[in-house]
């Protein structure tokens, strides 16, 4: 049976205008993600990857176009609303971690179950040994090195059963050795969950590990597969 769609673009485009005139970041972009894909999106800095991103997630409102994330149609729907649909569906992972400071690991990957109204401590508890940190439980961050901040934001994007997980660069602040552990985790975690994954790499061998790869030049997709 085919797939349905967790995401359907459609004549997506974003365009700014400053003092030296209009700029098309993104240009009538269109494509599909199925239910459990993982789609890398890649290009050279400036090609409008991780703008692309922010508006599949409704982060951002386009010029024109339409996002259509699972099921929701993102822009005949207003801010509070766009958050109500990642709050229940979407995790995200960053290069940037985005860890809050004053809370412990287990804190932090309690809090999304929390602002939820479920059940956290203990699911939280399991996911993070299921990255590995069951011994980090009660650090905080500064206290952790970069990778293993990395799988507690992997733990925090997780925990929650998300339908589709945005990742911007996640290894871009590691070492190659973290980094390898972190996209180990993040496959093995997506097959599990059959979550839908959308990568935005420059990496071309973390490209290569998802299903199709999206390629943007200068706003443009040249290469969808």
């Amino acid at each position: 049976m085919k797939n349905s769609h967790s995401i359907q673009v459609k004549h997506l485009s974003q365009r700014v205008v400053d003092s030296s005139g209009a700029l098309d970041i993104l240009d009538n972009v269109s494509f599909t993600v199925d239910e459990g894909q993982a789609l890398a999106i890649t290009g050279s800095s400036g090609s409008g990857k991780s703008t692309l991103l922010g508006l599949l997630a409704g982060l951002d409102v386009p010029t024109s176009g339409q996002v259509r994330l699972l099921g929701h149609d993102l822009f005949s729907l207003d801010e509070e609303a766009r958050a109500a649909v990642r709050a229940a569906h979407v995790g995200f992972v960053f290069q940037s971690f985005q860890l809050l400071p004053n809370l412990t690991a287990l804190e932090n990957v309690m809090l999304p179950l929390e602002l939820a109204g479920k059940p956290a401590m203990e699911e939280a508890r399991a996911m993070l040994e299921r990255v590995g940190l069951k011994d980090r439980l009660h650090h905080y961050p500064r206290t952790l090195s970069g990778g293993e901040q990395q799988r507690v934001s992997l733990a925090r994007a997780f925990v929650v059963g998300p339908k589709v997980l945005f990742a911007d660069e996640p290894t871009g602040s590691l070492d190659t050795q973290n980094g390898a552990r972190i996209i180990d985790l993040m496959f093995a975690l997506h097959r599990e969950l059959n979550t839908t994954l959308v990568l935005v790499t420059h990496d071309p061998q973390l490209a290569a590990l998802c299903q199709r790869e999206l390629r943007l030049s200068g706003g443009r997709v040249v290469a969808a597969p």
